[in-house]
């Protein structure tokens, strides 16, 4: 842990709403898009330390199958705020809606394009996906988005592969294990307990560490963040500072404590039954999670420039990246941090 990141420990563990606290228990729905997966585990572990109510919030949580039912779930008027990808804020900007994120709690999205273990033999790389079926937590996820690419960058014509929703957790292990489908694109903890399972499964694309995200992009690629309409979030301040004060005290928990202190936090149902394949996914993943909770723009940039790359209707949108999140909810925490620790 580095001395200024340490530095930072006690005051933000300690804030609560020094700055535009919310009213007493405001009441905000936060759809997930996959509560048992590591790389929303900032989201759910918040409400188990208390973090969301310590901030006056009271948080329902709905866990929903993939990212693009999240979303869905707030466009329609059934949740305030998406747990998800950026990377959505970005696409749905090509469509004029405006997205945007506010607290960023995933460094590196974390996505594994992952072979079934029973078509190993017969799928050695990305370009022998063609005319197969791969599997996505749902189709216009972050998942899909990520399949798309890949394949586009190796030459494969996504119009030519079957994508199926699989969802993220039990439902696409046992999918894979099955041979329902010949692929997917999965997340920790699933791929640690394919991985327990079957020595020599082959992966075809890894973002689960800095390294091989830049390998994949080229540059830092932002996963996990609290997202919502951009009106939301002008018209709700208090609850954005309180949601952004939240997640930053939990990540701050996170990065302090140890995996094992971490794995004892979280509910029962989403460590599964095999803790020691949850605990070493999780050991993997921490590294994952961001220590500021801010947008990184270059990163925010090279997320533009990806599906720039894959879509053509984005490449032409003329989308202004920089109003698709804002780093002014994180930066007045910090302002509160630094007045809390005088």
């Amino acid at each position: 842990m580095s001395r200024l990141f340490a530095g930072l420990v006690a005051p933000l563990l300690a804030l609560t709403l020094m700055v535009h606290p919310a009213s007493a228990q405001s009441r905000v729905t936060i759809a997930v898009g996959g509560g048992a997966c590591l790389c929303y585990l900032p989201t759910v572990l918040a409400a188990q330390l208390g973090a969301y109510k310590k901030a006056g919030l009271d948080v329902d949580l709905v866990d929903l199958k993939g990212g693009s039912d999240a979303l869905k779930a707030v466009l329609g008027g059934s949740a305030d705020v998406v747990s998800g990808y950026f990377d959505h804020c970005v696409n749905l900007a090509a469509r004029k809606q405006a997205m945007q994120a506010f607290v960023v709690y995933d460094r590196y999205p974390g996505l594994v394009l992952v072979v079934s273990p029973k078509h190993t033999a017969a799928i050695r790389s990305i370009k022998d996906l063609a005319g197969k079926k791969v599997g996505v937590s749902a189709p216009g996820s972050s998942t899909d988005f990520f399949l798309k690419y890949l394949l586009k960058k190796n030459d494969v014509d996504p119009s030519g592969v079957a994508v199926i929703g699989v969802g993220l957790g039990p439902t696409a292990v046992a999918a894979m294990e099955q041979g329902q489908i010949e692929a997917a694109v999965m997340l920790d903890p699933s791929v640690t307990v394919l991985q327990g399972e079957h020595k020599d499964l082959r992966i075809l694309s890894d973002t689960r560490t800095r390294k091989d995200t830049l390998a994949v992009f080229g540059g830092d690629y932002p996963g996990g963040a609290l997202y919502s309409t951009t009106a939301w979030v002008k018209a709700h301040p208090k609850e954005a500072q309180a949601l952004t004060n939240a997640i930053l005290t939990t990540l701050t928990w996170i990065h302090a404590h140890s995996p094992e202190e971490i794995m004892a936090k979280m509910p029962p149902h989403a460590v599964g039954r095999n803790k020691e394949l949850y605990l070493a996914a999780l050991r993997n993943t921490i590294p994952m999670y961001s220590e500021t909770g801010a947008m990184d723009p270059k990163g925010a940039a090279a997320v533009l420039a990806v599906f720039s790359e894959s879509s053509p209707a984005i490449a032409k949108a003329d989308i202004d990246v920089g109003k698709t999140y804002t780093n002014a909810f994180v930066e007045q925490a910090a302002k509160a941090a630094g007045a809390g620790a005088k």
